[in-house]
């Protein structure tokens, strides 16, 4: 995706108690909130649909900080404990948070890996929305083991919350519920059939959870 001057990034490193945290801060004039998103298991903020919903929540107005956590940094490939992904989650949106100038609405979420962490830390990090991009509802089987899921991850979720699903999804799709919008688009888990989809679903939810 090009950049243009209305992309200009600065990227900053946090301290978390897991390690450094590094954020790649795309601000908008008048910004009206702030949208944190985190990437997946094995990729990072580069992918295709992360890049999509950023650019399509900058054109409603939502300064867009891309978080990679800490193993990603420290160039580990394998993610660490749900528990240490939270803490540095946290840590991280509680600084960008305390270096606002202005009491914004904040929207977290990801994909993938990414959007469970946002959805975990939802309550305790104050935000007003979730964004989950390719939700992973349940993983592949393994021999022995049934499949097992993480709707309970989603549920939990008081806020509204927007699941942007690929239509092949092997992870499966999510249901709504009353707080919960499930987009269907194009593609798989990887989201990139259609990023067209995927930003026009982001930019139609966006501007009524911001306000």
């Amino acid at each position: 995706m090009a950049q243009d001057e209305r992309w200009q990034v600065t990227v900053v490193e946090i301290e978390t108690p897991q390690g450094v945290a590094r954020t790649h801060m795309h601000p908008v004039e008048e910004q009206r909130a702030t949208l944190v998103l985190g990437h997946g298991a094995g990729g990072g903020v580069e992918a295709p649909d992360l890049q999509a919903a950023a650019e399509a929540a900058r054109a409603e107005g939502c300064g867009v900080v891309l978080v990679e956590q800490p193993y990603r940094v420290a160039g580990r490939r394998s993610p660490a404990r749900a528990p240490q992904l939270d803490a540095a989650w946290i840590a991280v949106v509680d600084r960008l948070r305390a270096a606002e100038e202005a009491d914004l609405p904040l929207v977290v979420g990801g994909r993938s890996l990414g959007a469970r962490v946002a959805c975990r830390t939802a309550e305790e990090v104050g935000a007003v929305a979730v964004l989950c991009l390719a939700f992973p509802l349940e993983p592949p089987a393994r021999a022995g083991k049934p499949r097992v899921s993480r709707l309970g991850e989603l549920d939990a979720v008081s806020v509204p919350t927007l699941v942007v699903q690929g239509e092949r999804d092997p992870f499966g799709m999510p249901p709504p519920s009353t707080t919960r919008r499930v987009v269907q688009v194009p593609g798989d888990h990887g989201l990139k059939a259609d990023l067209g989809a995927v930003a026009a679903a982001v930019r139609s939810w966006l501007p009524g959870v911001i306000g």
